[in-house]
């Protein structure tokens, strides 16, 4: 009877993993469709970021749709130093929005997810730049990237 309630009890734990792994999963498709409808929208506007100074080889890739917001992904970034963070910037009617912070990783690639932006019909640039850790409501620190939109 003990092994039963042994075997039972281990079931449960395998059980209470699994759905926690499924739940994991489905979480990760969910945000994979919101990126491909973002990418396949005819209403989605791609912006190239180009290097500037501190970073003139870095690139990077902004797709915006108004309504879903948008996806950006670099590359060449340098590693932030300790205590930094890139920061993602909307910037309309010469008003900067941060559309995010992130970090890349150690060859220099970072993606982000950014959520629409209340109240803005259009932007005219997007933006990155190294600012303290955990971002900040106005860009401070050097420009890497930037990108006009169409």
């Amino acid at each position: 009877m003990a092994y039963l309630g042994w075997t039972f009890a281990v079931l449960d734990r395998e059980l209470v993993q699994r759905a926690a792994e499924v739940a994991r999963v489905r979480e990760e498709v969910s945000r994979q469709q919101e990126i491909l409808k973002i990418l396949g929208s005819p209403q989605s506007q791609v912006v190239a970021l180009e290097g500037l100074k501190p970073s003139p080889a870095a690139r990077g890739r902004m797709w915006w749709h108004r309504e879903a917001g948008g996806f950006f992904i670099a590359t060449g970034l340098p590693p932030a130093p300790a205590g930094k963070t890139y920061q993602l910037w909307a910037i309309a009617g010469g008003t900067p929005l941060s559309a995010g912070a992130f970090d890349a990783d150690p060859k220099g690639a970072a993606s982000l997810r950014v959520r629409p932006l209340s109240g803005v019909e259009k932007v005219d640039v997007f933006a990155v730049t190294l600012e303290p850790a955990g971002g900040l409501p106005k860009p401070s620190g050097a420009m890497y990237l930037a990108g006009k939109a169409p």
